[in-house]
């Protein structure tokens, strides 16, 4: 398999062009977790949660990083063009990790956007002005809600050094990013989806934790994938209501 190359950020270009050129993510995650499963260079096989965290890293970054160039150049408010720069700028680092990380374990990972990353970018190419700011923060803030905590769960139950190396700088990079989207003030706080939590049980998270802290314990493909859908559900809506009231 031909090594995959990192997209370049690339500055100055009209936020329409940087949006075309600049291949989009899955940053809601959009891939199905498990969906593509590849044999690493030490011969251990990627399970479904690990490849979950290198589709969902490249892809975040894939759809961010245009966003945030548009953000530098046509936000309204000079604190959401400084940070339309910085997560542009970030997110290209933290792409050449994911895609080193990628190359090394011998994965497949996405390199094109999905209908509906490529229409979160046309509709802030569509707008201007104060909200143009308030859905750059809104799709953002949300998006890096939803990676979050699939990076822990990730981080928490990996075989893989590799994986766990690139949860450690994803959590780095997120963390930031909410941080610098939260200091606009343009977060509407009641109206984020809520935690993303299974349901207490057999089948709930605590539970299946516990089952995976024996010595050849394996993440739980299941916690995965329930974190992983009502994130992206409960994402979906709240999303759709701020921006509807904006």
């Amino acid at each position: 398999m031909a090594a995959l190359r990192t997209a370049r950020s690339r500055p100055g270009h009209r936020p329409h062009r940087a949006a075309l050129l600049l291949v989009a993510i899955l940053a809601t995650l959009g891939v199905l977790p498990g969906a593509a499963v590849a044999a690493p260079a030490s011969g251990q096989q990627l399970n479904a949660a690990d490849m979950t965290l290198l589709n969902g890293v490249r892809l975040a970054g894939l759809w961010e990083m245009p966003a945030g160039q548009m953000a530098a150049e046509k936000g309204q408010s000079a604190k959401v063009r400084e940070i339309g720069a910085g997560i542009a700028t970030e997110h290209q680092e933290l792409d050449q990790l994911v895609v080193d990380a990628a190359n090394k374990l011998r994965a497949s990972i996405p390199s094109e956007p999905t209908d509906e990353q490529k229409g979160w970018l046309k509709e802030m190419q569509n707008a201007s002005g104060a909200r143009f700011d308030q859905i750059f923060v809104t799709r953002l803030r949300v998006a890096h809600g939803k990676i979050f905590p699939v990076i822990g769960a990730v981080r928490a139950s990996t075989r893989d050094a590799t994986v766990r190396k690139l949860c450690d700088d994803a959590n780095r990079f997120v963390l930031h990013h909410m941080q610098m989207l939260e200091s606009t003030n343009l977060v509407r706080w009641p109206e984020l989806p809520p935690a993303a939590l299974p349901a207490p049980g057999a089948d709930g998270l605590l539970a299946a934790a516990s089952a995976n802290t024996g010595p050849n314990a394996g993440v739980s493909s299941t916690v995965v994938w329930l974190v992983f859908l009502a994130a992206l559900g409960t994402g979906g809506v709240a999303t759709y209501r701020l921006l509807r009231r904006s």
